[in-house]
């Protein structure tokens, strides 16, 4: 699902520079981070895994990250902000996020279930107006682990 570091990096830095922003070594480094999980992180997971970038340092870049659609937030059932690449830089998906312990993970459905989906969800707004232009489904469970 996650593109190749060398594309991450080179779209990064594209966006950064359309919101007037420099690609500094912080995030690069949070961007590199993130890219090379294969789940999403909270804030404190990313700090302990890079002790060496600051905690203002990191929200700083992570807020001009976001805003500049590199990196997304996914909030939990435990109410912790977690965070991963953007769909643009690593394919739709999905989330299930467990009721009991907070767990995200991500998840892929089918091509034909996605234009179901889509379908459903354009029928289903039409009437108050509203054009869908994507859509972000969290499903909410328990997961395992908790079952």
């Amino acid at each position: 699902m996650t593109a190749e570091p060398g594309e991450v990096h080179h779209e990064a830095e594209r966006r950064l520079r359309d919101q007037g922003l420099i690609y500094t070594g912080g995030r690069r480094e949070t961007v590199e981070l993130l890219s090379g999980l294969a789940r999403l992180t909270t804030m404190p997971e990313l700090i302990e895994l890079r002790p060496k970038l600051t905690q203002s340092s990191m929200y700083r870049n992570m807020t001009d990250l976001e805003a500049a659609g590199i990196v997304q937030k996914v909030i939990g059932t435990d109410d912790r902000t977690r965070y991963e690449l953007a769909e643009a830089l690593i394919g739709h998906h999905h989330h299930s996020i467990c009721v009991h312990c907070g767990k995200v993970d991500d998840f892929v459905v089918p091509p034909a279930t996605e234009h179901t989906l889509e379908s459903a969800l354009s029928d289903a707004l039409a009437s108050a107006g509203f054009r869908p232009t994507g859509h972000r489904l969290d499903v909410v469970g328990v997961c395992a682990a908790c079952d």
